[in-house]
């Protein structure tokens, strides 16, 4: 897994600029197909009255489930393929290009139980493509960072994420989804027909594709092609467990901490995936309301995030991390006992003010274990070892469904996962370094 270069010229502004709308467009997408709109339309009004025992609910935790073990499948050769700078570029734009596709082909899935398989597949791939394009994405900010500007260039990245999934779902809400009758938002779309949500995908794909344009017409700064063997696909996952290998030599805490931070993460992920579908279909929040949640989400977890990032500096990213984990598996159980929107909203957000110092604490607990000059090897089994995690909140979320015959307790699942994370972060040891020294300094 490549690192920066610190020989490197330092990139322009534009080419930040450039790489942050990117998120901003791809995010935005998550937001609208996979969390807020098209899974609550799909369970909440094309799904429904499909009889039998398996829920709409269950159907989208199972589609999910496939498609992050795609992710699995596929992210560990992704992510050391393109450790060639030349090929990020091109794999992004593969990748990209599908999610886009893919999301405009959503507005043809209309409100009749006979189109739910078929949304469920193409609901399934667009989170599979748009999951793996973070992959080369991600692998880009070496190119435009140095390892003293690397923090707030990501930071910026994510902000850039934030203000695309308010603006988005904000554009949604007030111009095509808001208000009751036949006509809904400015806009004045029929109701009928799931049109509001239909057209909302085309917009959305629309929004990816224009924020996505700058960074992949950007010119790159060219690199010499590298001189060694190609990688095969078998290849990637031989490099891969030699690092591992190599980690677990040098210090098996590591290795413990990235299969701790993968559960975590990705229960983390399922709040946020399957929330506004129990939103829906338990706790009574209509279709407008769950994008009126979904905007508060987002600015609460990022409240949340600047404030765990100033307790992290104070007290350590463990306690953080396990502070937050813990409260969030308390809020979650009093969730499942609770009835109505009122009690939706408040723990909804309660857990979202917990996910943002949770996602934060995670990247800086995982420098502080890396030696140093091993970061760049050390953060890509990171990202790996959390894709390699992620059919797993979706599959308990649709087996405690199945098992107990209630959407409700697909909370339960995501609880399950929750607290299987915050056991395993509690047996992570964080050793005393010059990290920790100088971050309390």
């Amino acid at each position: 897994m490549s690192s920066p270069d610190p020989g490197s010229p330092t990139p322009g502004r534009s080419r930040i600029a450039a790489w942050a709308l990117w998120d901003c467009g791809a995010t935005g997408v998550n937001a609208i197909v996979v969390t807020f709109v098209f899974s609550v339309y799909l369970t909440g009004q094309v799904g429904e009255g499909i009889g039998g025992s398996t829920t709409p609910a269950e159907w989208l935790g199972r589609a999910l489930t496939v498609s992050g073990l795609v992710v699995a499948v596929l992210a560990p050769a992704t992510g050391i393929w393109v450790d060639a700078a030349h090929r990020r570029r091109r794999v992004l734009a593969a990748l990209t290009g599908a999610a886009i596709v893919l999301t405009a082909s959503l507005s043809m899935i209309r409100d009749d139980p006979s189109y739910l398989w078929v949304g469920l597949a193409l609901l399934a791939c667009t989170a599979a493509c748009s999951d793996l394009a973070t992959v080369p994405y991600n692998a880009m900010l070496g190119e435009l960072s140095t390892p003293a500007t690397s923090g707030r260039v990501s930071g910026f990245g994510s902000a850039a994420g934030y203000f695309g999934s308010v603006a988005l779902l904000l554009m949604v809400y007030l111009g095509l989804i808001a208000g009751e009758g036949d006509t809904r938002g400015l806009l004045g779309i029929s109701a009928a027909d799931g049109w509001p949500v239909r057209l909302a995908m085309l917009l959305t794909a629309a929004w990816f594709a224009l924020f996505a344009l700058p960074l992949l017409l950007t010119r790159r700064t060219e690199t010499p092609l590298p001189s060694g063997p190609k990688i095969t696909f078998l290849g990637a996952y031989r490099r891969l467990w030699a690092e591992l290998s190599e980690q677990w030599r040098r210090d098996h805490n590591i290795v413990y901490y990235l299969i701790a931070s993968a559960i975590f993460r990705d229960g983390l992920t399922g709040i946020f995936t399957f929330g506004a579908v129990l939103g829906v279909t338990v706790y009574g929040l209509s279709q407008a309301d769950v994008l009126l949640f979904g905007v508060c989400a987002c600015v609460v977890a990022a409240v949340g995030a600047v404030l765990g990032g100033l307790l992290d500096d104070r007290v350590g990213s463990k306690p953080v991390i396990v502070g937050s984990l813990a409260s969030m598996v308390v809020v979650a159980a009093v969730l499942m006992t609770l009835d109505g929107p009122t009690g939706f909203w408040t723990c909804g957000l309660l857990l979202c003010l917990f996910v943002g110092p949770t996602q934060s604490s995670a990247r800086t607990q995982m420098l502080r274990l890396t030696p140093e000059g091993k970061e760049g090897a050390a953060f890509g089994l990171y990202t790996t070892t959390g894709r390699a995690a992620a059919p797993l909140a979706p599959w308990f979320f649709a087996t405690f469904i199945a098992v107990f015959g209630t959407d409700r307790a697909g909370m339960g699942g995501l609880l399950a996962v929750l607290a299987l994370g915050l056991v395993a972060m509690l047996l992570v040891r964080t050793p005393t370094s010059h990290r920790t020294a100088d971050s309390e300094a």
